[in-house]
């Protein structure tokens, strides 16, 4: 019995190993398999390379643009004084009034003058009646001349046709008086031009006298708006031609229609300069863009600031500028159009040279150097090193190498357009 069951045991043992060893196999040889579907041939199937942000290049219009803040100034401001002293009789206008070129602002009272202007008239009247007194005396010198010319011219006559029939002294004393007579009529004439001397005289001086009385009405030279106000109905002005420094004027005038926007241009700009050019200025506190023009320019560049004088008309129609605002004009220097363009973000500048990160083909960095023309702020021309759709990044470059494998990403930028075929 003993040995019955022991030849059945081994037996036994022989098969439970057997059943081991098979599992065993079993197992390894599926995980073989499973390492072969994931990598098969033993090559990794995973993209490799870093991402980097890319702009494809294409053309556009460049404009490089110089922005310049300044203060909107009256195209003209001025104080409006009295040219005659006097009381303010009538005052039309106050603070913001608009007046028209020639309109009353006020009206002094100057009694002086208006006595004068009364003088003057009876000027006027004596001397013409002095002129027609001597008119009358010219006419009566001349009939007088007349007779005695013509009793010189009967006795004369006589004297030669009958010699002996007239005494020759009564010739001579005809001809004396007609002589005298004569004499006569040319100081009645004297005396008439004279007359008329002081006519004139009395005329000019009443046109004088009635110049200085007009300015009893203190006009506007142009037309605006007043700004200020110096004088109150009664207030004594003082003549404006004084030499004191105590004269006050009665209004501040400025023309509201039309600005001075007075910028000071750079000396590398100054040869992009010309009268007429159009100019875009911006008012941040109206939040308004109003069109200018270059009117104006000084045509030196001033030593201390190596800047020129340029002035930009600005009109103001609906009245809505104002004195003193701050303004931003923005000039347009140079205007390229259909120019390829790189962004400034692809740019890596070492002095004056430029280079850009460049994909290759097979998706690889290269590096190029780029010659650029006309600059703005956010672009660049390209003028050699580059071509239109050519890949450039824009992201960071700092850890890049030529002949890295990248994976490209096309990134929108403001201010850049793409060409429309870029994908």
């Amino acid at each position: 019995m003993k040995q019955t069951d022991v030849s059945w045991g081994m037996p036994g043992s022989f098969l439970v190993v057997s059943i081991a060893i098979m599992t065993g196999l079993s197992v390894s040889c599926g995980n073989s398999a499973k390492v072969q579907a994931k990598d098969p041939g033993g090559v990794d199937s995973t993209p490799t390379g870093v991402s980097v942000g890319v702009v494809r290049l294409g053309r556009m219009t460049l404009d490089r643009t110089l922005n310049i803040s300044s203060e909107l100034i009256p195209f003209q401001e001025i104080d409006v004084y009295a040219k005659e002293a006097g009381y303010v009789k009538e005052l039309n206008v106050d603070y913001g009034s608009h007046v028209r070129a020639g309109q009353v602002m006020a009206v002094l009272d100057i009694p002086e003058l208006a006595a004068e202007l009364k003088l003057d008239d009876a000027a006027i009247r004596n001397a013409t009646d002095q002129i027609t007194y001597a008119q009358h005396e010219l006419s009566r010198v001349r009939a007088q001349h007349h007779v005695y010319q013509l009793e010189y011219d009967r006795l004369n006559g006589v004297a030669k046709a009958k010699p002996g029939l007239v005494a020759q002294q009564e010739v001579d004393d005809a001809e004396g008086k007609a002589l005298a007579s004569e004499a006569q009529i040319d100081a009645a004439e004297s005396n008439l031009e004279s007359a008329r001397s002081r006519l004139a005289e009395a005329v000019a001086k009443k046109e004088h006298d009635q110049a200085l009385f007009d300015y009893a009405k203190v006009t506007a030279p142009f037309a605006g708006v007043v700004t200020q106000r110096y004088a109150n109905l009664g207030t004594l002005m003082q003549a404006g031609t004084s030499s004191s420094t105590q004269v006050l004027p009665l209004v501040r005038l400025s023309e509201d229609d039309r600005f001075r926007l007075a910028i000071p241009v750079p000396e590398s700009d100054v040869r992009f300069i010309h009268l007429g050019d159009v100019v875009q200025v911006s008012v941040p506190s109206l939040n308004k863009t109003f069109p200018g023009k270059i009117a104006r320019f000084s045509v030196d560049v001033r030593e201390d600031t190596r800047t020129m004088h340029t002035e930009v008309d600005v009109y103001n129609p609906e009245r809505v500028l104002l004195p003193g605002v701050y303004a931003d004009a923005t000039l347009t220097l140079e205007r390229k159009p259909n120019v390829l363009a790189v962004p400034v973000q692809a740019l890596d500048r070492n002095g004056d040279q430029a280079t850009v990160d460049v994909i290759t083909a097979d998706h690889k960095i290269d590096v190029r150097d780029v010659a650029l023309g006309i600059q703005t702020p956010n672009n660049a021309e390209v003028l050699s090193g580059l071509k239109d759709g050519d890949q450039v990044v824009v992201s960071d470059r700092s850890s890049l190498k030529i002949g890295q494998p990248v994976q490209p990403k096309v990134v929108q930028l403001e201010g850049y357009q793409e060409p429309k075929d870029a994908n």
